[in-house]
């Protein structure tokens, strides 16, 4: 029994943080394997599968190390024109890793947390959008969205 307790007490453990980074890189995986937005340009893309349902990516501002982009559908949410589900990522190339930095369900992460909010419940908040964020990409690839669905919007693209 002593022997399992020592051999417990040296297996490191995942604190939040590291969870919130291991879902970063998760996420990064599954955004480059569906959509590769580090090698698109600054622009609006759109996902079609043909289930009515199309994905907006909106490339935002593309720097040497990250790439700011916006996924959503073409549903806008009736009371505020916005469109609902929505998420802001952030990609670091250099860490292949992607941060939902908002979600737009809503309302904004000042109405949910506060302006001042306790570190913990900052964690806990982006643990949450990134968990949304992650089973969404999972989703939209189950569906078949990914780079051969990806056009640019405005321009015609052709059909065989």
């Amino acid at each position: 029994m002593s022997q399992a307790l020592a051999r417990a007490a040296r297996i490191p453990r995942l604190g939040r943080f590291g969870w919130l980074m291991a879902l970063y890189a998760e996420n990064h995986a599954r955004l480059v394997r569906l959509f590769a937005p580090e090698h698109l340009q600054v622009g609006t893309y759109v996902s079609s599968i043909g289930d009515g349902l199309d994905v907006r990516l909106e490339v935002i501002e593309t720097h040497r190390y990250t790439v700011e982009l916006r996924l959503t559908y073409g549903i806008c949410d009736p009371l505020t024109g916005e469109p609902d589900p929505s998420a802001f990522v952030r990609l670091y190339r250099d860490a292949h890793q992607a941060e939902a930095t908002h979600c737009y369900v809503g309302k904004r992460w000042q109405d949910v947390i506060g302006l001042y909010p306790p570190p913990a419940e900052v964690i806990s908040h982006r643990m949450r959008m990134n968990t949304f964020l992650g089973k969404w990409l999972e989703y939209l690839g189950e569906q078949g969205h990914g780079v051969a669905t990806l056009h640019p919007v405005g321009i015609a693209r052709d059909v065989a």
